[in-house]
């Protein structure tokens, strides 16, 4: 079985109305196993799962984009022995992928500040880019040891560099040149933002790629959240009236 295979629609989804670009706050992880008493390291490979069944079935809606935030540069603070466990469930799902997203034609992304990632980690992701380059589909992207502030900041101090070489202008900077700079750059903004696991905030994501995203949040923890939770969200989204500062559509 692939990275990402093929499952049919639930629910009452207009295929004909669906967002490009979807992303996801995997929240609820911990939790999850905490009331099964289990350790919080089942939570994280449960989670792990979903993101792969949410994955097949954005493929097969045609969504073009699904990113998620899998690492946030908080997370450092957690227990060792639970870091340590999401890495090496990393580092699986980095071998599963050069095994077969090139047959499946995956393409896979990586947000965030690498550097602090050991070699081994850096490598195999490295192994996902040359992979991606060569090939056209849906794309994962995978926010990993990402903050949203950074990464405007790290945005800002690149564009002063090239300020400071004499490529730019100061003002010359547009909206859309800032936007080269950031680690999403080329990426379409998401539609909708999803958060399950019943907290009502963004946590620093994608700050200035949500801007007009349209936001939905729901107790269900993110294990749990299959393919008809995500149709709820994309019904959610279907009726909300997107006017970006215009007058309503109806």
């Amino acid at each position: 079985m692939g990275l990402f295979g093929t499952k049919k629609s639930m629910g009452q989804v207009d295929k004909a109305n669906l967002p490009s670009h979807v992303a996801v706050i995997m929240d609820g992880n911990g939790r999850w196993a905490q009331k099964r008493g289990l350790p919080r390291s089942a939570g994280h490979r449960a989670g792990a799962e979903m993101f792969r069944r949410i994955g097949t079935y954005c493929k097969e809606l045609r969504i073009d984009y699904l990113t998620v935030y899998a690492f946030s540069t908080e997370n450092w603070k957690r227990p060792q022995d639970e870091v340590d466990g999401i890495m090496r469930l990393l580092k699986q799902y980095l071998h599963e992928c050069i095994d077969t997203m090139e047959r499946d034609r995956n393409r896979l992304r990586f947000l965030g500040d690498l550097s602090v990632l050991d070699e081994e980690t850096r490598a195999l992701i490295c192994r996902t880019d040359e992979i991606s380059a060569r090939i056209d589909g849906f794309q994962a992207n995978i926010c990993l040891n990402y903050g949203g502030r950074g990464e405007i900041v790290h945005a800002a101090r690149a564009f002063a560099a090239d300020c400071a070489a004499g490529k730019y202008a100061p003002d010359s900077l547009s909206e859309e040149g800032f936007e080269r700079y950031l680690y999403s750059a080329g990426l379409p903004s998401p539609e909708l933002l999803i958060r399950p696991g019943g907290e009502k905030r963004i946590s620093n994501y994608l700050l200035w790629q949500c801007a007009y995203s349209e936001f939905y949040y729901t107790d269900t923890l993110w294990p749990d959240f299959d393919e008809r939770e995500f149709d709820k969200a994309l019904i959610a989204y279907q009726s909300r009236d997107r006017r970006f500062g215009g007058l309503s559509r109806q």
